[in-house]
């Protein structure tokens, strides 16, 4: 399953990146390609172009804010997760939802 990523924090610097890291270290386990874009203090970084984008099966927004150019994935099979979710538990939210 390919899936791509956005994680953002309202402060943008501790949280946005390990949510970026807990989702690439658990993609391997849940047989998961994943590549995810940080929109944090230094800006957006990593970012999903229209080909990541399109070829994906699932997206995942991570995050409580407003991700910045959100209109990239209207029309896209995508799921807003909470980052605490993430830091929580990555397993479970991609055992929820990254299935094909």
């Amino acid at each position: 399953m390919k899936v791509v990523a956005v994680t953002a924090c309202p402060t943008g610097i501790a949280h946005t990146y390990m949510a970026a890291d807990a989702l690439k270290k658990a993609a391997s386990k849940h047989n998961i390609t994943l590549k995810v874009e940080t929109q944090g203090a230094m800006g957006i970084e990593n970012t999903l172009n229209s080909h990541d984008i399109s070829q994906a099966d699932k997206i995942l927004i991570v995050s409580d804010i407003e991700i910045d150019q959100a209109a990239r994935f209207e029309g896209c099979n995508w799921v807003r997760i909470p980052i605490e979710e993430v830091l929580l538990n990555v397993d479970k939210v991609l055992a929820t939802h990254c299935r094909k």
